[in-house]
């Protein structure tokens, strides 16, 4: 057998690798920057003057590098990892999924020079100007040749569901980025939208919900149903329902961007399609959450010894809290009263703290002792810690958020008989201090859970070795 055949009878992981540390590096990064922005608020002087340390400069680069920095490599690194085991098959066309490593890796650093100093298109989860724009997109394009490569050249019939939902995240993605970033260029990084007015918010914000519908949601429901079974030693609790939930979430979720611009200049029959189709999405959203839960039948047991099992499973909880609170939100009654105050971020967060990042780090517990050759992570201890310093972190940000939010806009809309506003809105920022204070430390928290992460990596990586595993042999799906 020649080299090439050699090469061929193993896995590329070197890839998975790479995404898996670098997930975790700009996870303490990308959390480092919102603990610091969380601090601003409460205590303002913290940007020290300096205008690149201002919280309007590094609040975007927060979301960009939790989102698309830590979020991302969590995603490219599980994916690459999946398709070739559920295919049973190397990567399709590996230099290519070493360019998208490094295409991405440049990505994410451009993003964090331009942002802080000031470089923005303006739209939210979109702020990167043209040039990086265009770059993203070709290493997305990249990224979709390996995976349907990948998929197109297994050696089994069948494709796992895990790989549907990664498939639909990186195609719906891709649709997403180009079309909002459609626009012209005015130098080197500056750009006008290809949109006007009511038209832009409508494309922005049918991208930006379609970016926690397919980017946060989707592709993260590619990691639940394949780790989830994995830990748990467990079939999926119901194949059938896990069909049901692809296409019944991938057809509604594209529908309810309109329900961030209730009461707004977009027409009113165009904010209530977004609210009752957000409505809907309650349904394969609880379907996935239960088929997740559910898949413990016979192991509830585990949850006891294991904390891996305890972050995937955890995260499906907090999934299904979100998804509940977000079709509630698109309600116009509620809206009216929830639009514009922390509430809403307490709903982000719950989301991304709670689902985003408990699943992804529960899967990278996973990855890691397997990707560098050791029976487990470094210490168990610590895993238990991190679960316990993430958890008590996140009910402390969202708690907070929560009671700031609804009192936020008790207090903007409360109003004297004379109809004169019962309260400045200066006193509602001074009301709102305190929660502010205590999301600092849920953040903080949340931050220190994963430093000891970071750490526990480090001491896993560097006890291992990097490891080829073999290929099983069976007959390809065509023969």
């Amino acid at each position: 057998m020649d080299s090439s055949q050699t090469r061929a009878a193993h896995y590329d992981d070197s890839v998975v690798r790479q995404f898996s540390i670098m997930a975790v590096v700009w996870g303490v990064v990308g959390m480092l920057v919102g603990v610091f922005i969380a601090a601003q608020l409460a205590w303002p002087e913290l940007n020290f003057g300096i205008p690149w340390l201002s919280y309007g400069r590094l609040r975007p680069l927060h979301t960009n590098a939790v989102i698309f920095a830590f979020g991302g490599c969590g995603l490219f690194a599980t994916s690459y990892y999946v398709v070739q085991r559920t295919c049973q098959t190397r990567l399709f066309a590996g230099p290519l999924a070493k360019f998208t490593f490094w295409g991405w890796q440049l990505v994410i650093l451009a993003a964090a020079i331009s942002l802080p100093l000031g470089y923005t298109s303006g739209k939210e989860y979109a702020e990167l100007e043209w040039p990086i724009d265009i770059l993203i997109a070709v290493v997305w394009v990249s990224y979709a040749i390996v995976f349907f490569g990948t998929v197109g050249k297994r050696r089994v019939r069948h494709i796992y569901v895990a790989n549907w939902f990664f498939g639909a995240f990186i195609i719906a993605v891709a649709l997403l980025h180009i079309v909002n970033s459609a626009a012209v260029p005015a130098g080197w990084m500056k750009s006008y939208s290809a949109y006007a007015g009511v038209q832009d918010a409508m494309v922005q914000w049918w991208y930006g919900h379609n970016a926690v519908g397919f980017y946060l949601t989707t592709g993260f429901l590619g990691m639940m149903y394949y780790f989830i079974p994995k830990q748990a030693g467990r079939p999926v609790y119901s194949y059938r329902l896990s069909i049901v939930h692809f296409w019944a979430l991938i057809f509604t979720y594209m529908w309810a961007g309109p329900h961030h611009l209730h009461y707004t200049a977009l027409p009113d029959w165009t904010q209530s399609v977004g609210m009752v189709f957000s409505l809907i999405l309650l349904a394969p959203s609880w379907g996935g959450m239960i088929n997740g839960i559910m898949t413990l039948s016979g192991a509830w047991h585990k949850l006891r010894t294991d904390p891996i099992l305890r972050f995937l499973i955890v995260s499906l909880s907090f999934y299904g809290m979100s998804t509940f609170e977000g079709p509630m939100m698109s309600i116009k009654t509620v809206n009216a009263l929830s639009h514009y105050t922390d509430w809403t971020i307490g709903h982000v967060h719950s989301g991304a703290l709670g689902w985003v990042g408990l699943i992804t780090m529960g899967s990278l517990y996973y990855l890691i002792p397997r990707l560098f050759g050791r029976d487990k992570m470094h210490s168990v201890p610590a895993i238990e810690l991190h679960f316990w310093m993430a958890t008590v972190g996140i009910v402390l940000y969202i708690a907070a958020m929560w009671i700031a939010g609804v009192m936020q806009g008790l207090m903007w809309r409360a109003i004297n008989p004379d109809g004169t506003l019962t309260y400045t809105f200066v006193e509602g920022v001074k009301a709102t201090y305190p929660f502010y204070v205590i999301r600092f430390v849920g953040g903080l928290l949340y931050l220190g859970g994963m430093a000891v992460m970071a750490w526990n990596v480090w001491m896993t990586a560097i006890g291992g070795r990097s490891v080829t595993v073999r290929i099983p042999m069976v007959q390809p799906a065509h023969a």
